[in-house]
């Protein structure tokens, strides 16, 4: 079972040349041992420009969201432990990965969620080491009421099993899945408390390498986006029988409070 959506290393320093603007990634991405990182959206179609602004790309092959002007939020094993860190670029503001539009930005500390150890907790925040004021945030479910229906998912990632990293952003929607079934298909490695799971019986349409720590969301009350999930991992991209398991936001949404406003919000 492939459990981590993350890339390898090698894998993850070509993205960065796609980023840049210098290569074409047509390298198949490896399936990633548990301390690397995977996902990318199968089955999903292009995302138009500004249509999820509050979508981030991370260097080492992995995605997250704008939690606010100064953080990002993604998962727990795409990143090292907690502390200064300076070595991840973020690609924010553009569904193209080589937009001359695109904003890019440092980070400058990590915050990986208290007790993480590989099982569970599987969320993190990147300060970065200036503010991006011009692009829209994306708030995090509080409550378990929209931890059901259908979800949005989105990232750069493969758009097969073992495909390659994609330069331009997909997206496509994918329906609840109960902890019961969910764990009944992953013959109990399911956490239900911490764990929500997405997508078709049939499979076809999923996160894959290169999506893990991008966020899965839905519309609320307001019809304002809100963020349920955050890719974690699954067996496979899109097989049937096998639905993305993403960390439940809502669960830890406390403790994430808390890691924001220990960074300075």
């Amino acid at each position: 079972m492939v459990r981590w959506r993350t890339l390898t290393g090698l894998l993850a320093a070509a993205l960065a040349a796609v980023t840049a603007g210098s290569l074409t990634l047509t390298a198949p991405a490896a399936a990633a041992p548990d301390d690397t990182i995977t996902p990318n959206v199968v089955g999903g179609t292009r995302a138009t420009q500004g249509e999820f602004p509050f979508m981030v790309r991370l260097s080492m092959g992995c995605g997250g969201a704008l939690y606010s002007p100064r953080l990002v939020l993604t998962a727990a094993h795409c990143v090292g432990a907690t502390g200064t860190n300076t070595s991840i670029t973020a690609t924010l503001g553009a569904v193209d990965l080589q937009s001359s539009s695109r904003i890019t930005v440092k980070s400058n500390y990590v915050y990986r969620a208290p007790g993480y150890n590989g099982s569970g907790k599987d969320w993190a925040l990147i300060r970065l080491a200036t503010p991006v004021t011009t692009l829209a945030t994306l708030p995090i479910a509080t409550s378990g009421a929209y931890d059901s229906g259908t979800f949005t998912i989105a990232g750069w990632g493969a758009a097969r099993e073992g495909g390659a990293q994609q330069r331009y952003m997909l997206k496509a929607t994918v329906p609840f899945v109960s902890d019961s079934v969910c764990n009944s298909n992953y013959g109990g490695d399911i956490i239900p408390a911490e764990e929500i799971c997405a997508g078709y019986t049939s499979g076809g349409t999923d996160t894959c390498q290169g999506d893990s720590g991008g966020p899965m969301f839905r519309r609320d009350a307001s019809n304002a986006w809100i963020q349920v999930g955050i890719v974690s991992w699954g067996n496979g991209c899109a097989r049937p029988n096998y639905p993305g398991v993403y960390t439940q936001v809502s669960y830890f949404a406390s403790a994430i409070a808390a890691g924001a406003a220990s960074l300075g919000g």
